[in-house]
């Protein structure tokens, strides 16, 4: 590839990571409520290992290139943590060792949540990530499925607004509530 011809936006790179992470959390969230009979956050490996896992991974390569240090952390960091995480789902490892993994995540998510830009989409979404691996991980020690059912509330509340933030974006629609120009939502810039 002739170093002057673009791999593509960080704009769509962007865009497409955090509906990624969206999609991941939303089906991880959703897993561990068991608000939906039959599904349990075992269901979602695959959609971990590839579209969190690997796809995610690739994302964060590519803003790396693109110049965006931020969302290449973001996307790359997360992304092995959901492809480590879908490979050990299955219980290989002891509760003690999961909960570790589980905080040693929310610190790179907390780290996120203070680097991201200000607001809802940036830091609400990394914050409320760090809060679900915090109370996965705790839930995880103590053996209680009530955390692990609360976690998988806040997962799938940060996964919403991943997935509504990229949405937004890509479809130019609202991303912050204020008062400007008279009207009651207006387009974060």
């Amino acid at each position: 590839m002739d170093n002057g011809v673009s791999a593509g936006s960080t704009a769509s790179t962007s865009t497409l990571g955090n509906i990624a992470l969206g999609l991941t959390l939303l089906a991880f969230g959703i897993g561990h409520t068991g608000i939906i009979s039959g599904v349990s956050a075992a269901d979602s490996v695959s959609l971990a290992t590839y579209v969190g896992g690997l796809g995610l991974f690739l994302l964060g390569l590519l803003e790396y290139r693109g110049g965006n240090g931020f969302n290449g952390t973001a996307f790359a960091g997360l992304g092995a943590f959901w492809f480590t995480w879908a490979t050990g789902a299955d219980g290989k490892v002891s509760a003690h060792a999961a909960a570790l993994f589980l905080i040693l995540f929310a610190l790179l998510a907390l780290t996120l949540t203070m680097a991201a830009p200000s607001g809802l989409f940036g830091q609400g979404t990394y914050a409320l990530l760090t809060l679900s691996l915090l109370l996965l991980a705790i839930g995880t020690l103590a053996d209680t499925g009530a955390l692990g059912k609360i976690a998988g509330w806040v997962a799938a509340v940060s996964g919403l607004l991943a997935w509504y933030g990229a949405t937004a974006a890509l479809a130019h629609w609202p991303t912050a509530l204020g008062k400007a120009s008279g009207r009651g939502a207006v387009a974060a810039g």
